[in-house]
């Protein structure tokens, strides 16, 4: 099938990622149809294929690589060698990433249910490894006496939980600035783990 004249696929095949991002965080995956994302960028419907085989691989490669990037960034982060540092670090790092991503992190949570089994495990094994991050900070806290709880994969849960919940409320030009509203949220998340 021929390309639509003026499209090319270092321009286009980005620009359809974006469209399908956008419409997914706002209307869902399955509400969405490849005719809606191919109008959104001006392709015809058929020529979409070009650069994806279906929807379900749209939706897997947008989780996957927000996922890649998510723990590429964290990996890459210098870090400190103190556990509460590295936990400060973490939730500084966590929030900023992830509002500047607000479509993917939406996306990466809510349609996970629209994954095939496969494409499912895959994004869940990205996942459990950046929690896992945070799981092992907590227990060298936990070891080096600075942090005290019952259980540290809950904890990590409920952390990133509490952490990712900036991205449904936070405004950039709003009432706190980002630094403040990432003080407020280290010093509850110190006060939730310190011994």
């Amino acid at each position: 099938m021929a390309r639509t004249q003026g499209s090319h696929s270092g321009i286009t095949g980005p620009r359809i990622r974006q469209a399908a991002l956008r419409l997914f965080a706002q209307q869902g995956y399955a509400a969405v149809s490849m005719r809606q994302i191919a109008k959104e960028v001006g392709l015809q419907a058929g020529a979409l294929y070009n650069y994806t085989p279906d929807k379900q691989s749209l939706l897997f490669d947008l989780m996957q690589d927000h996922m890649a990037g998510l723990l590429s960034a964290w990996a890459a982060l210098d870090k400190p060698d103190d556990p509460l540092a590295q936990l400060r670090a973490f939730t500084s790092f966590h929030i900023t990433y992830n509002l500047e991503r607000a479509d993917a992190v939406f996306i990466a949570y809510m349609e996970l249910r629209n994954l095939t089994p496969e494409n499912f495990a895959a994004i869940e094994s990205m996942r459990r490894e950046y929690e896992d991050a945070l799981e092992t900070l907590l227990t060298a806290g936990v070891e080096a006496g600075q942090v005290r709880v019952p259980d540290t994969r809950i904890a990590a849960m409920a952390v990133i939980a509490m952490l990712t919940g900036v991205n449904t409320w936070y405004r950039d030009g709003g009432r706190l600035s980002l630094e403040e509203v990432e003080t407020i949220y280290w010093d509850m998340v110190h006060k939730a783990v310190a011994a």
